[in-house]
């Protein structure tokens, strides 16, 4: 089995959008047309937010490859900070936002979903890709948090290393899976 995981392209937001449903702009749309060129996957399974799922529709039409929508991949709800630039909130919340950085378990944004909810979902639907898709190539198309979290389990680091991992938009990244510990 082959798991590759897609980061969305860009939207023309720069704060944590978390599971605000935003939709692509034209340089998402090409960034994402121009990652997949040339590459071929068996199924594709996507967030339900339209960042992901409204270019995951379209190369399955295009490819004729199945596709299915799982809620499970959305991304990392930021609670209080979802929506509000990020220098914003390193300007009025410096500390709480380097805790956040260094030890995002233990120190959430205020009202954000816990780390062990975020995880135990996306494991979740993780496993039940390798589950169904046994033997297939599967493309996933989801956000920047979930890929680095997915990575973080998949090679046994700490996500505390999450901050440190680059996704840029429309990045792929191979993951093994299942993940052989928990991080």
């Amino acid at each position: 089995m082959s798991i590759e995981l897609l980061r969305h392209g860009d939207t023309g937001q720069r704060s944590y959008r978390g599971q605000l449903d935003d939709a692509l702009s034209e340089l998402g749309w090409s960034q994402l047309r121009a990652a997949v060129e040339g590459r071929t996957w068996d199924s594709i399974v996507s967030s339900s937010l339209q960042r992901c799922a409204a270019f995951a529709r379209e190369l399955s039409q295009a490819r004729g490859v199945p596709l299915r929508i799982d809620a499970r991949l959305a991304e990392y709800h930021f609670g209080a900070w979802q929506g509000v630039p990020i220098e914003r909130i390193a300007e009025e919340q410096g500390d709480v936002l380097a805790r956040f950085w260094a030890d995002p378990v233990n120190h959430p944004p205020p009202g954000a979903e816990t780390f062990e909810a975020f995880s135990a979902r996306l494991c979740s639907a993780l496993d039940d890709i390798a589950a169904q898709e046994a033997g297939r190539r599967v493309l996933v198309v989801t956000h920047g948090g979930a890929i680095r979290l997915l990575r973080c389990r998949a090679e046994q680091r700490s996500y505390g290393d999450m901050a440190g991992i680059e996704v840029p938009h429309a990045s792929l990244h191979p993951l093994p899976w299942p993940a052989a510990v928990s991080a």
